[in-house]
């Protein structure tokens, strides 16, 4: 079993930077592909980014590219996501996500997630 728990959600001005946490616990945590994504109110839960624990690859929708960057801390079994740049749209509740690497692709659906936080929400006014 794996729990997850975000911090650092806020409200920020477009143009701001967040720094979003994600704290892991429960089973090795160097085995896991750690998945972000984002919950717009009346939206689907959509897919930002995912590290891969063991080697820290990373991949990012095209929304966020060069902007958001996913980071990972071993020793504090935590993943970061920096978001730099935030725009009005990103407003969302941000969700960690893991489960075990399965093969060489990345998990990028909800449903290929076992573990999730409880999210954060980050709010970016105009």
């Amino acid at each position: 079993q794996v729990q997850l728990v975000e911090s650092g959600g806020g409200l920020v001005q477009a143009g701001g930077s967040l720094r979003l946490s994600c704290a892991a616990s429960g089973r090795t945590f160097s085995s896991y592909d750690m998945g972000w994504f984002r919950q717009a109110p009346g939206k689907e839960r959509e897919f930002v980014g995912v590290i891969r624990i063991s080697n820290s690859y990373t991949y990012y929708v095209d929304s966020v590219k060069g902007r958001f960057t996913i980071s990972r801390d071993n020793a504090k079994n935590a993943v970061y996501l920096q978001m730099n740049s935030l725009k009005p749209e990103d407003t969302a509740v941000y969700y960690c996500a893991a489960d075990d690497v399965l093969g060489w692709s990345f998990k990028t659906k909800p449903t290929e997630y076992r573990y999730w936080g409880q999210g954060t929400q980050v709010t970016v006014s105009s």
